[in-house]
């Protein structure tokens, strides 16, 4: 059986603080957690509306689902938390990590938002899917280190990658 690839973006503000959403309770997958803004892929975007194995252009339909992983994550940050697609940067793939209960597979992306933390709370208010959480946090390093035990698995391990990718900035 396959597993869809999910998402998620570690999307820094402006005055340097940290996206993260805590998940509603009546969601069925980490109810009550924090998260990065993320989710899926859909393959529809692609043009995949069913299993095929009569793709004559498999060259272009990976060209496709590729744009597809880099547009899906920048279309569910506007989503989840509101802020326009022209405020973020182009996402940089910073790894894949696995949950630990179904071991599903998440991509995740790190971007940067030229919209302050205080502006990006106003604009929640009015996010596309806001249903799926109940508040947005934008935090410190430092506090997002004290919130990791409420991160599920695949969101830990992106926070992980994160924290690499800082370290290796630092040291370069």
């Amino acid at each position: 059986m396959s597993n869809p690839l999910g998402n998620g973006a570690i999307v820094e503000t402006s005055d340097e603080k940290i996206i993260v959403l805590q998940r509603s309770n009546n969601v069925g997958e980490s109810p009550g957690h924090y998260v990065f803004p993320g989710g899926h892929s859909e393959p529809q975007e692609v043009g995949i509306l069913a299993h095929q194995n009569d793709e004559k252009d498999v060259a272009g339909l990976t060209e496709r689902i590729s744009d597809e992983m880099f547009d899906g994550i920048i279309r569910e940050v506007v989503e989840e938390t509101g802020v326009p697609a022209s405020s973020l940067t182009e996402p940089i793939l910073i790894g894949v990590s696995r949950r630990e209960t179904n071991v599903r597979p998440a991509a995740f992306f790190y971007m940067r938002c030229n919209i302050d933390s205080s502006a990006i709370t106003e604009l929640y208010a009015r996010a596309q899917d806001g249903y799926e959480s109940t508040k947005l946090y934008a935090v410190s390093l430092k506090d997002l280190r004290d919130m990791s035990q409420r991160l599920p698995g695949c969101h830990l391990g992106g926070f992980a990658l994160y924290e690499l990718m800082r370290n290796a900035s630092e040291s370069s």
